[in-house]
């Protein structure tokens, strides 16, 4: 019998005084059984630095078709395509062909800088990419089946945090 993913519902308090965004998003977001609670975070702390009202998560690893997250116009385009890790460059020319925008965020230190290193001369010619590193330790300790988070962002940091703890969160830019 195969394990079911993990359900989360999420309330995300976000303020972004960089793009005078503040809004309360309700989310329910699914865990796939081999999500690590790091990478599931990585996925909120994106969906928190990107948020708009017509954001939303898809199927992720359960589907090859589609992002982590997206945002869609009006007549199903796609505008925003969020992607996370090291992709290859197959993936990121179908992603780059289907979408207005591409984000990818890598969040592992190591295996991202080699992957980036190896990747970087073949990303020069997508121009509507963007490959962002997320730096934020600790974070999976804010994985619950029920969370209430405060995200506050200023000046390309963010705060994130529970009533319990908080973290800081830091982006930096790759290409």
């Amino acid at each position: 019998m195969a394990i079911s993913a993990t359900i989360n519902k999420i309330s995300l308090n976000i303020a972004d005084m960089d793009r005078h965004y503040y809004q309360t998003h309700e989310i329910t977001a699914a865990q796939h059984p081999s999500e690590t609670d790091y990478r599931f975070m990585m996925r909120i702390i994106a969906y928190a630095f990107n948020a708009t009202e017509t954001l939303s998560f898809t199927k992720g690893l359960s589907s090859e078709d589609e992002p982590d997250i997206w945002q869609k116009s009006l007549i199903d385009d796609i505008e925003l395509w969020i992607d996370f890790g090291q992709l290859d460059d197959k993936r990121i020319r179908k992603a780059c062909g289907r979408s207005d925008k591409v984000i990818i965020y890598t969040y592992n230190s190591g295996k991202a800088d080699i992957w980036f290193d190896q990747i970087k001369s073949k990303l020069e010619r997508y121009k509507d990419l963007q490959v962002i590193h997320i730096v934020a330790e600790g974070v999976e300790g804010l994985v619950q089946r029920n969370m209430q988070l405060q995200c506050n962002i200023q000046d390309g940091e963010m705060y994130l945090g529970n009533d319990e703890a908080s973290f800081t969160i830091r982006l930096e830019q790759r290409k």
